[in-house]
């Protein structure tokens, strides 16, 4: 192998062969990370180091090794998984309690449950292990038997005593649980430091206060400001942003307040927070196998841009529960707010309906109250007080509504394109409770009354919704009926008489193509007329003039009737060309050709056959015909919109908590509350309990403004903090508050996939700022220039690069993960996107730095504000000028280099130019560094 430095030719390195050449490794996050070199003659060298630098990853816990049985880490989770549902503070059954030891001890109403220090005599163990199903606990359908590790636990801490701590908390009654209250506005701290008087840094810094911790000092400006556009829209500053921030160094409040509206007033703004509001919401283009559709709605796309555009007019988060699951009560006349059920017609399962069902209740209840209602669908749930009747209750809602396609304007296929929505399709549709949850298992005798859990209290007020003509009757839509008769208009106009230049030879045969000309027209004429008269027919009937209706439909049935028997005497005719023909035919093989004269005078005899029919049908004078369009259902259940309103309700002390849970995570890397879709009782009262509540009664008094919410919370010093430590003494930090619970500093955070696929096109200048529209080909993800939330985002139709930077999964994805895998640098390295990318950019960044009196430098501080939106420090600035000069020289000697064979070729090439190849070459490292995917 040559020893001498080789050229990298990324264009058709074959990612196999390149994986030596990438690993990422974990950091302290404690630590801040510097572009550095271990070796500068190559460009191999540089990527190695870079790549190393890539990403961080918190500490670790460690794992309690203690010997022996422990009550709170064995013994006590082993009864609330198992034993809670039928024997903790909500039921008790045979007046038994395991949910803490002193209840354990006191036993039931048959007397001692344990004997401590005697297991074999326990009553307790008897049960558990019991050989039959009959005598065994739990019972069969109501949990799991414990197996033979945790019956041996329970022997052990029996045989030693049974012990358990004297200060135990008993649990309460979970309808008493913290987040089953409604929340309450919280008195702000008292201010002790001027700093931290925001309301948000007030209730954190009483924490900082409380602890003893030491706070790090805000951001540097020029991470702050990267910080919130990533935040705020997801994309970078440009340098001219930058800079005028920078040069203007006002770091008054009023400042910092006009860039945070500014960025709440861009139409990007939606686009980021659309994408988390997607994840939340388990957003997914249609997928199927084939042009077979299996799952969620073609078209859905247009409920991904009713996110947006509601996210960006800073619509109400309670009216966006309502139109999301009832616009089609709330709104049935309106197609701009439609599309919002999507938050339904996406759970479309095509082989099962329950399944579908099923999806629905649970999400509904996960998504928007941070309930695990899914967990009573086989039982009562085990932990939260919540019955399997209120599971079928809470399904009851949704039974009567499906799910359909509009028109839209333009286009009369839906399977082009069209508008899914739900609607109520059976308001008779009933809800039987499955045993165990057995779906083949349905307590027919006992159907379900549609219902919300009790525990969270509300008015649950149903009341059924008269629709208007045009949403029953969609083919009436003013829009439809235009298009309809101008589309059998252009029909009409478009039958023509054929050529009269024939040979006399040919004199028959034009008689026979004039006849079947003058029926075509006859039919076009006659599709125009029935049209017409149906329409007219279908208003008079909507319209409720009975002796009208009558006139009309007999006038409708009968165009229809005479289309039918033009229509029936061209087959007649068509069919007799189609025997003349075959009869005709020189054909010299005689079976064949007579086979085919069979063949079309049968097809003859079928087709007078029908046409007799239709003279018949013509006898009628009845005032049956086919009307317009499909007639759905005039009244709604109202179900749906009694539901929205009850969650999107103050009075409801579930739904402000969580949607403050989420956009705090979002912001901070971690939420208030660790488990987001369940607040129910394994979820303890958190830590910052009273910020959240504040935060919550602040949202609902401000119009459900997310805006609001975003606007406070980046304004505030604590989100304004630096992620590292710089000069500030934070070592006792690391003892009380390792995991940074208490936000003595803010949080590192990787980019989002589709943020880090963006910005690589923002840096370059090529991204394609255009809204809306079909979901793109995923394939074509490398290609387009458009943003990465309008790629196909479905079931195994998901760009690779976003997977493996952990884009959400289409079937549930309240939190993403983090991932560190060797993959995810060699996606960003070797993508085509990155690679043309970074080609385009050099050299336009030179053209910006070549007029400097040191123009390498000038590069090399030029590619670090546009890429890393801040400047090279002295070292990276010495590092990466080296490198560009050794780069350089490397390139020229041709000789020496060596090709990669293999992969993709990017569609931009590189320079020949040796000195614009090694620019390049930095653009793209720079692209692959740990600042380019990180928010500091």
């Amino acid at each position: 192998m040559n020893s001498n430095p080789v050229l990298i030719d990324n264009s058709r390195m074959n990612r196999h062969e390149s994986v030596h050449r990438n690993s990422w490794a974990r950091r302290d996050s404690f630590q801040s990370r510097r572009l550095t070199f271990v070796r500068s003659e190559s460009f191999r060298q540089l990527f190695t180091f870079l790549l190393l630098c890539l990403v961080t990853s918190p500490v670790g816990r460690s794992a309690d090794t203690s010997d022996g049985v422990d009550y709170q880490r064995d013994i006590q989770p082993l009864f609330a998984q198992k034993c809670g549902a039928c024997h903790g503070a909500l039921k008790q059954e045979a007046g038994l309690r395991l949910d803490a030891g002193v209840m354990i001890h006191k036993g039931s109403e048959e007397g001692p449950t344990i004997v401590p220090g005697k297991a074999a005599d326990s009553l307790l163990i008897q049960r558990v292990a019991a050989k039959h199903a009959d005598e065994r606990m739990p019972p069969e359908g109501e949990g799991a038997a414990l197996n033979a590790h945790e019956v041996a636990l329970l022997r052990s801490w029996i045989d030693s005593g049974a012990a358990s701590p004297a200060d135990e908390i008993i649990p309460a009654d979970p309808r008493e649980h913290w987040s089953y209250v409604i929340p309450q506005r919280p008195p702000v701290p008292p201010l002790k430091d001027a700093d931290w008087a925001h309301p948000i840094d007030a209730f954190i810094n009483r924490e900082h206060q409380r602890l003893g911790l030491t706070v790090v000092e805000p951001a540097d400006p020029y991470t702050l400001l990267r910080r919130v556009y990533l935040d705020l829209i997801g994309l970078p500053p440009t340098q001219q942003q930058l800079q005028a921030f920078i040069n203007a160094n006002d770091t008054s409040p009023n400042a910092w307040q006009r860039v945070v509206d500014d960025l709440l007033k861009s139409s990007h703004y939606g686009e980021r927070w659309g994408r988390h509001w997607m994840d939340v919401w388990r957003y997914s283009d249609w997928d199927g196998y084939k042009q077979q559709l299996r799952g969620s709605q073609r078209h859905i796309w247009r409920w991904r841009d009713w996110i947006v555009q509601s996210l960006n007019a800073d619509k109400g988060y309670d009216r966006m529960i309502i139109e999301m699951l009832a616009a089609d009560e709330v709104a049935p006349n309106e197609p701009e707010i439609l599309p919002a059920t999507g938050f339904l017609a996406r759970n479309y399962h095509k082989s099962n309906r329950n399944i579908w069902l099923d999806a629905t209740v649970e999400h509904t209840a996960k998504a928007f109250l941070g309930m695990t209602l899914n967990c009573a669908r086989c039982h009562d749930h085990k932990f939260d007080p919540i019955a399997q009747t209120a599971y079928y209750q809470f399904r009851a809602i949704f039974e009567p509504h499906n799910v359909r396609t509009d028109q839209v304007p333009g286009q009369p296929n839906v399977a082009k394109d069209g508008l899914p929505r739900a609607y109520d399709a059976d308001l008779t549709a009933k809800t039987f409770l499955f045993l165990q949850g057995n779906e083949k298992l349905p307590d027919e005798d006992h159907p379900m009354t549609p219902a919300v859990p009790t525990v969270l209290g509300g008015n649950f007020d149903v009341q059924p919704v008269d629709l208007p003509i045009e949403s029953y009757f969609p083919s009436l839509v003013t829009f439809i009926e235009q298009e309809q008769v101008a589309a059998a208009q252009t029909a009409l106009a478009k039958v023509t008489k054929p050529s009269d230049s024939r040979p006399e030879s040919d004199e028959q045969e034009t008689n026979s193509e004039n006849r079947l000309l003058d029926l075509k027209k006859s039919i076009a004429d006659l599709r125009l007329k029935s049209l017409v008269a149906r329409y007219a027919a279908d208003r008079a009937k909507v319209a409720g003039d009975e002796s009208e209706t009558s006139r009309l439909a007999r006038n409708a049935a009968s165009a229809e009737r005479q289309l039918n028997v033009t229509q029936a005497e061209l087959a007649v005719a068509q069919k007799q060309a189609s025997v003349k023909k075959a009869e005709a035919d020189e054909e010299t093989d005689e079976k064949k050709k007579q086979a085919a004269v069979a063949a079309a005078k049968k097809e003859l005899a079928d087709a007078i056959t029908k046409q007799k029919a239709a003279h018949q049908a013509a006898k009628n004078t009845d005032n049956k015909y086919t009307q317009t369009g499909k007639e759905y259902p005039h009244t709604s259940s109202g179900r749906r919109l009694a539901l929205a309103r009850w969650i999107a309700n103050e009075a409801n002390p579930l739904t402000a908590r969580v949607l403050v849970n989420h956009i705090w995570m979002r912001h901070f890397g971690q939420p208030l509350v660790d488990n987001i879709f369940d607040f129910g009782l394994r979820s303890a009262k958190p830590r910052h309990a009273d910020l959240l509540d504040w935060l919550a009664v602040e949202l609902m008094k401000n119009n459900w403004s997310m805006k609001h919410l975003h606007r406070l919370i980046v304004t505030s010093r604590t989100w304004q903090m630096a992620s590292t430590t710089g000069e500030t003494d934070t070592s006792e930090n690391r003892t009380v508050d390792r995991d940074n619970d208490f936000l003595w500093r803010m949080n590192f955070q990787r980019m989002d996939a589709e943020i880090i696929r963006d910005n690589v096109l923002a840096v370059s200048g090529q991204l394609d700022t255009t809204m809306g529209g079909a979901d793109i080909d995923y394939n074509k993800g490398e290609e387009t220039r458009r943003r990465s939330i309008y790629l196909r985002h479905a079931y195994e139709k998901q760009m690779t690069m976003l997977v493996l930077f952990d884009a959400a999964s289409p079937n549930e994805c309240y939190r993403r993960s983090e991932s560190i895998i060797p993959q995810q640098a060699l996606a960003l390295l070797n993508s085509t996107l990155s690679l043309s990318q970074s080609r385009l950019l050099a050299p336009e960044l030179w053209q910006a730095a070549s007029t400097d009196q040191s123009p390498q430098q000038s590069f090399v501080r030029t590619a670090f504000l546009q890429i890393l939106s801040r400047p090279p420090t002295d070292n990276e600035l010495a590092a990466c000028s080296d490198f560009l000069t050794k780069q350089s020289a490397t390139l020229s000697d041709t000789s020496d280099l060596n090709t990669f064979i293999g992969g993709t070729a990017a569609k931009i090439t590189p320079s020949t130019d040796p000195q614009q190849r090694a620019r390049e070459n930095l653009v793209q490292v720079l692209m692959n560094h740990n600042d380019f995917v990180t928010v500091r």
